[in-house]
């Protein structure tokens, strides 16, 4: 059974720092996509950042670019994310994900993976 279990959520103050990790177990392959989503009570699950295998290529949201960054370690199935700069409205449960492939059309999309992690809180307090 192939699962994704996420660590490192947490409580911080603005201007803080979180470090997410990922590992996913049970399966024989290596993931060719990592992503991370979140989400917030009453919305849609949210893209933050994606990671891809060929040359460790990287899109981030917006809303994150230049305080977060991904990073993976395709060979240990592992898929990191380091938040910088928190700021409240980071306020989500974070969730990883893992795909089988990457579609620039649809890296975006939480149907664009197969795999998912249960979520970790982080929560910024102001």
């Amino acid at each position: 059974q192939v699962q994704l279990i996420e660590s490192g959520g947490g409580s911080v103050q603005a201007g803080g720092s979180l470090r997410l990790s990922c590992t996913l177990s049970g399966s024989t392959d290596s993931p060719y996509t990592w992503a991370w989503f979140r989400q917030i009570p009453g919305k849609e699950r949210e893209f933050v950042a994606v990671i891809v295998r060929t040359d460790s290529v990287t899109n981030y949201a917006g809303s994150v670019k230049g305080r977060v960054t991904i990073t993976a370690d395709f060979s240990e199935n592992t898929a990191y994310l380091q938040m910088n700069s928190l700021q409240p409205e980071d306020t989500a449960v974070y969730y990883c994900a893992a795909g089988t492939y990457y579609s620039q059309r649809n890296y975006h999309l939480p149907n664009h993976y197969a795999y998912w992690g249960q979520g970790t809180q982080v929560t910024v307090s102001s």
